[in-house]
């Protein structure tokens, strides 16, 4: 265990999404009452905030995904990398976490490296699926990378990189609150039929391109035997998801404003759009589809930067085609409804990938990741502060 020998540390974070605003305050909980006296500052959302973040600025222009659309706000990328190097050497932070964002925060990196600032970067850079360049800008400007997924350790050591394997923070994030029957009273859902859930994602582009396609496949789902629950993030813009869901002519849908995981437990089978929500339903243990529809530009140019044949993330970490994934044109109401019944409709089926799932959950569970930070961060500031 590591030794601190100052009475108080500041450590900078920059955490752009919500995914990492979520990861981050777990870690920063622990570390609030494992190093007396630490600070924190940086960006972060409302989670980290909570955990005590002074936020350097709001934390909604910064979620923002794909090609096209962080093209439109590079004007403000821009104008926050002068004052975050003003910043860096009027404060001299002991620490910088960088938390996924590898576009923005690898240009971070390179700053407060050179500012003899020593960098953190939690959750590696996905380098293995595009953008493998971006292994030699870690190796350059990051002291240690904490990892998440269980193979990139090993990678990064390929590359002189030095990283650390600490668990995949969904294992502590995810905790129910509600039984099925309890959950089925609450939102009004009649607990004898199949249930179906689907995710259209987090931020409101997500919700434009994927939620329309998910009501058209409901639409052709039997509802004498299935209910629709549909998951509405906070983080999304209610007065777009309820005009969207209204525009669709569905009557008898259920519109989950909470209890995700209780929803991803509790349903018979879901479809969501690629990301972290796809890691948890898998890990919850509920076979899934996974769909991702991008804006056209965004996707060509990304097409060929991609250098895996998969892309959901259940699917890369155990390897194998086991959930159905289903990208751009290909993302229909019509295949959409075929992956469902194939599943739901085949006991099988339904047992193989269950089986599969748990597999993941054991390899993804097996460290704590706040623990793990905890105990890096430490090392970190004895080493460099």
């Amino acid at each position: 265990m590591a030794n601190l020998t100052k009475d108080s540390y500041t450590i900078f974070w920059l955490a752009g999404e919500n995914s990492g605003d979520l990861h981050s305050s777990i870690v920063m909980k622990s570390l609030n009452s494992g190093i007396p006296g630490v600070r924190h500052l940086g960006i972060g959302g409302p989670r980290m905030q909570a955990e005590g973040l002074l936020p350097l600025f709001p934390f909604a222009p910064f979620n923002v995904m794909g090609f096209v659309e962080v093209a439109g706000h590079l004007g403000f990328f821009w104008k926050v990398e002068r004052q975050l190097k003003k910043f860096f050497q009027e404060e001299k932070p002991d620490l910088a976490i960088l938390v996924d964002y590898p576009g923005f925060n690898l240009r971070i990196a390179k700053m407060a490296d050179d500012l003899h600032i020593p960098v953190l970067f939690y959750i590696c850079p996905q380098f293995w699926a595009w953008k493998h360049n971006r292994v030699y800008k870690l190796k350059e400007n990051v002291r240690q990378v904490a990892c998440i997924l269980p193979f990139e350790k090993e990678l990064l050591e390929m590359h002189n990189v030095s990283a650390t394997y600490v668990g995949h923070p969904i294992a502590e994030e995810i905790k129910f609150e509600l039984d099925r029957e309890s959950f089925a009273h609450f939102y009004g859902i009649n607990a004898k039929k199949q249930w179906l859930g689907f995710l259209p994602g987090s931020r409101d582009n997500e919700v434009k391109r994927l939620l329309p396609t998910f009501l058209e496949a409901a639409k052709i789902l039997d509802r004498n035997r299935f209910e629709i629950l549909i998951s509405k993030a906070s983080t999304v813009s209610h007065s777009l998801f309820m005009s969207i869901c209204e525009s669709s002519g569905l009557s008898r849908i259920h519109i989950i404003d909470g209890y995700r995981y209780e929803m991803m437990k509790f349903a018979d089978y879901l479809v969501s759009t690629s990301g972290t929500a796809t890691l948890e339903a898998a890990y919850i243990g509920t076979p899934l589809t996974i769909c991702y529809k991008a804006a056209p530009l965004s996707y060509l140019i990304g097409r060929n930067l991609v250098r895996i044949k998969r892309i959901g993330l259940p699917n890369i970490v155990l390897d194998k085609d086991l959930l159905p994934e289903l990208i751009q044109q290909e993302c229909n109401s019509v295949n959409i409804v075929r992956t469902i019944l194939e599943t739901v409709d085949n006991p099988d089926k339904i047992a193989v990938t269950k089986k599969e799932l748990s597999r993941l959950k054991t390899l993804l569970g097996e460290r704590k990741t706040s623990l793990e930070m905890l105990n890096l961060v430490k090392k970190m500031l004895e080493t460099y502060a």
